[in-house]
């Protein structure tokens, strides 16, 4: 046997042992087979990249991650076994997604919508100007930019205070240079990075075990979550035109203890720190009590529907919930939830993301929607800021215009909003794109909003968006050959986009 003849050899069994051991994860079909596919034909390539950023990469973190996330839940033991004795009597989505995500609903108050980054940093800056006992910050992108120095500055102005300031970011997504951090160190801000990282730039957007979250939560009181980071991305005085369109949202009250546990997940995980939250008085610190009386306002369950009654009051309570998700073999919370509430859908689905690369299950449901006659509208950018997820996203476009969906091109800037208007019943803004990376890679959170204002309200921001936005009138189908050749390769790497 020649040379060349035992090199074949040698990379057919070494592909297949791979292969196999990658088959023995029971990952879905579709992830199985871009990693097969990427190492049989980049053999010595494609292994390192598996283990570098694959599931095995991530046991050791997923079992911390479980660690902590079951410090967080003993101590939330009693406040969750208040919360639902009274979810019985409540709809289907919502006992789902208790269900998946281990946060009851909650009273919220005050619920504000911010459509620019310019009008939202500045609720942000001054809630932590208020703030009389603590901050807690959780982003995926942190810049020291101009707008990033802002949101610094009130962060130094309020430890300097004595306020009790916690931020944590992504290894990946934030950056933030020595200036920056000595400055909050010396002023006692308490900075640390979750799945720290030295890599290439190349290497960004494949780095797993990211937390995409945009949390902040002050005095357990005032929560804020949604799309936008805290970056000149978002700010019309920084970037002019160029700023991105997005949707955050801020609001007070019981709610807010989702966000401030799915915060202290995160920094048990990274410090293993939780706070001092077994002493009941430390604990009542971080997850105020419910006033007495302020029961969860839900009258009554009407169908399958699930439409709530509220007052149009400012100050009426809309009933929230939080649901975060992580790649920790939970359940997949988050996607789990979309689904549900998608095949929940009777009039309307309305759906704004910027990245749009769903599983098949998502993309069967939002199909099913619109062949059940469902006004099913998915508005996506024009182009976003990845080449390669346009590509991949424009292939599942074909399937849903089939089945009678209305798909809108926003153009420009950059719409960068994570939101879901479903019927009158639900409307639900976050951090999640309706994508593979989102809902199994990253570290996600959303805000789920039962009845009242908030869903009229971001139905009429969608309403708005669609004005600055074209209609898909031509399929991907009738695009030249190269165009979709690209387009479908693409596609092969949609589980790690």
């Amino acid at each position: 046997m020649d040379v060349s003849t035992g090199l074949i050899i040698a990379e057919v069994v070494w592909v297949v042992a791979i292969s196999s051991y990658i088959m023995l994860e029971r990952r879905t079909p579709a992830a199985t087979l871009a990693w097969i596919i990427l190492i049989g034909a980049l053999p010595l390539i494609g292994a390192p990249v598996y283990l570098f950023v694959g599931p095995r990469r991530l046991a050791r973190k997923k079992l911390r991650l479980s660690l902590a996330r079951k410090r967080i839940d003993s101590l939330l033991r009693q406040w969750k076994a208040a919360s639902a004795q009274a979810l019985s009597a409540q709809g289907q989505l919502m006992r789902a997604g208790a269900h998946l995500s281990w946060l009851p609903p909650e009273n919220a108050y005050d619920v504000e919508l911010f459509y620019d980054g310019d009008s939202c940093y500045e609720a942000l800056i001054a809630a932590i100007g208020r703030a009389r006992h603590h901050v807690h910050l959780e982003y995926y992108i942190f810049r020291d930019d101009p707008t990033g120095v802002r949101v610094i500055d009130a962060l130094i102005e309020r430890a300097n205070r004595g306020i009790e300031v916690r931020l944590l970011v992504d290894g990946v997504g934030a950056r933030l240079r020595g200036p920056a951090m000595r400055a909050m160190a010396s002023a006692g801000v308490q900075v640390r990075i979750f799945n720290g990282v030295r890599v290439f730039r190349l290497w960004r957007r494949l780095m797993n075990f990211r937390t995409h979250r945009k949390i902040a939560v002050i005095d357990g009181q005032v929560g804020f979550t949604g799309g936008m980071n805290v970056t000149d991305h978002h700010s019309v005085a920084a970037r002019g035109a160029d700023a991105w369109r997005d949707t955050h949202v801020r609001f007070c009250g019981p709610a807010v203890h989702g966000l401030q546990a799915t915060f202290l997940e995160n920094w048990v995980f990274t410090t293993e720190d939780d706070l001092g939250c077994k002493t009941p008085e430390r604990f009542a610190l971080f997850f105020p009590p419910t006033p007495q009386g302020a029961e969860l306002a839900v009258a009554t369950t009407l169908g399958h529907n699930e439409t709530m009654t509220a007052s149009s009051s400012a100050r009426a309570p809309q009933i929230t919930q939080i649901l975060a998700s992580g790649p920790d073999g939970q359940g997949h919370a988050v996607e789990a939830f979309y689904f549900a509430a998608i095949t929940s859908a009777q009039q309307r689905l309305w759906l704004t993301t910027p990245y749009f690369v769903p599983g098949e299950a998502v993309l069967a449901a939002i199909a099913s929607a619109a062949h059940r006659g469902v006004d099913v509208r998915l508005l996506v950018p024009l182009r976003t800021d990845s080449i390669l997820v346009d590509a991949a996203g424009r292939t599942f476009h074909d399937e849903l215009l089939a089945a009678g969906a209305r798909i809108y091109l926003y153009d420009p800037p950059m719409l960068h909003a994570k939101t879901a208007v479903i019927d009158d019943a639900l409307a639900i803004v976050g951090t999640a794109n309706l994508d593979n990376r989102s809902f199994r890679l990253n570290f996600e959170v959303i805000a789920a909003f039962y009845g009242g204002n908030c869903v009229g309200q971001l139905a009429s921001a969608f309403e708005k968006d669609l004005g600055h936005a074209k209609i898909m009138k031509h399929r991907e189908a009738r695009s030249p050959f190269v165009r979709r050749l690209v387009a479908s390769a693409a596609r092969l790497f949609a589980p790690q986009l």
